[in-house]
């Protein structure tokens, strides 16, 4: 393998010169392209067998079912709205959170994954990503920092951007399909399952004319917890994905309730 990097722990075969086609645990790092990722550094444990060929190379062939690797893949990019007791339309009394639905986005990616393949058909992993909603807000109004309640006031200015974010750490529990091979080797996936995520943090972006460009950097009373449930379809590693969030967008008792958030549009990487 090309520019592979090899860690062997717990292998007290590699202290014999005389070694060959012996069986031990290990974490095998490599940025070449194995299996199912590409471009990417996996991690893979479990049993080996090393092949001492001599006194500077060894050959490590390791499991494949069982993966830990650091990738970047399920890239999404898509629309994120709100969903008010049900509704797409806003309640009068959530009025001042109307968002452009067109600049209203969603973007998030995975960064480690981990995962057991059973077969050729059904994978179960779980993974860590950053996720980040994006909600473009209609009305002239600066969301309030260190509030109790989420709470706003009305500015003079005409904004010509007034964003209001949200970044979670995303961790899914997955649960994959997926065809046998079509063309080229690519297959149909379908993935289902749970998600759960954490607060990073809130950000107000704002642009206007008289202020020029802000930023501004708060809880802004946001659920500090959140979980959820993701659906994936694709073939060829691009597809289309939908996440609804079952818990409220803010905290109990700090802005309105049945409240939730919902994302879709398109992934590449699945």
């Amino acid at each position: 393998m090309k520019r592979t990097l090899i860690f062997v722990a717990l292998c007290m075969a590699l202290t014999s010169a005389n070694a060959q086609d012996k069986k031990d645990t290990a974490l095998v790092i490599s940025s070449d392209t194995i299996g199912d990722y590409k471009k990417s550094v996996v991690i893979k444990i479990g049993k080996i067998e090393i092949v001492k060929k001599d006194s500077s190379k060894v050959v490590v062939k390791p499991k494949d079912k069982l993966k830990l690797h650091f990738t970047a893949t399920r890239f999404d990019f898509g629309i994120s709205t709100y969903l008010d007791n049900g509704s797409f339309t806003l309640s009068p009394a959530n009025a001042f959170l109307e968002r452009n639905n067109s600049k209203s986005r969603n973007f998030a990616f995975d960064f480690l994954e981990m995962g057991y393949r059973f077969n050729k058909n059904f994978k179960i992993y779980t993974a860590a990503g950053l996720d980040w909603t994006h909600m473009r807000l209609r009305q002239n109004i600066t969301i309030q920092k260190s509030a109790p309640t989420l709470s706003y006031v009305t500015e003079s200015v005409d904004f010509k951007k007034n964003r209001f974010s949200s970044q979670y750490l995303r961790i899914p529990l997955a649960f994959q399909f997926r065809s046998n091979p079509i063309k080229k080797g690519d297959r149909i996936e379908f993935v289902i399952g749970p998600e759960v995520g954490f607060l990073l943090n809130g950000k107000v972006k704002q642009v206007s004319k008289e202020n020029g460009k802000e930023k501004f950097k708060d809880d802004y009373n946001l659920n500090p917890f959140r979980y959820g449930a993701v659906a994936r379809l694709g073939y060829g590693g691009t597809g289309i994905y939908v996440k609804y969030y079952g818990t409220d967008v803010f905290a109990e008792g700090q802005g309105p309730t049945d409240f939730k958030n919902l994302a879709f549009g398109i992934s590449f990487g699945m």
